[in-house]
């Protein structure tokens, strides 16, 4: 029995970084409102909506990057395409959840500060699902594995 282990990669452990920036995104307020004059605060993350998209995307990023891992061959599903689809649909639920909340009126600000102290839930998986999308550009240039 010989055991396939083929080096992580730049490019999937970019992928990874972006899967693992993504989930503490998803766990972080993705909206706050309220707080001032005596009002409540109210906020929100990822697990609303389309969000949950977003982290499934995380998840399955980050199952992806594993799954040839637990193979003693390459596995065909470990490509470009894949991590492409995988970005594509996150990026796809995390513009649909920032219409969502900007039409709730969610991303209100009295202070230039606050847009970044308020949502940095979004921010942050924003910055994930690009790093995520950079890495399946490098994937293109890699040599294909039969």
């Amino acid at each position: 029995m010989t055991m396939h282990r083929r080096p992580v990669g730049r490019s999937r452990l970019l992928a990874a970084i972006g899967a693992v920036v993504t989930l503490v995104g998803c766990f972080l307020p993705w909206w706050t409102r309220g707080g001032a004059d005596g009002l409540t605060t109210q906020s929100g993350n990822a697990f609303e909506s389309f969000g949950i998209v977003v982290f499934g995307a995380a998840i399955v990023t980050l199952a992806l990057i594993t799954l040839p891992y637990a193979a003693e061959r390459p596995i065909r599903i470990d490509r470009w395409a894949s991590y492409a689809l995988i970005a594509g649909a996150g990026a796809v639920a995390f513009g649909l959840r920032v219409f969502d909340l900007a039409a709730i009126g969610a991303f209100r600000i009295e202070e230039p500060a606050d847009i970044v102290t308020r949502f940095p839930g979004l921010w942050l998986s924003g910055i994930g699902l690009s790093i995520l999308a950079r890495s399946a550009y490098d994937m293109l240039g890699e040599p294909r594995l039969r």
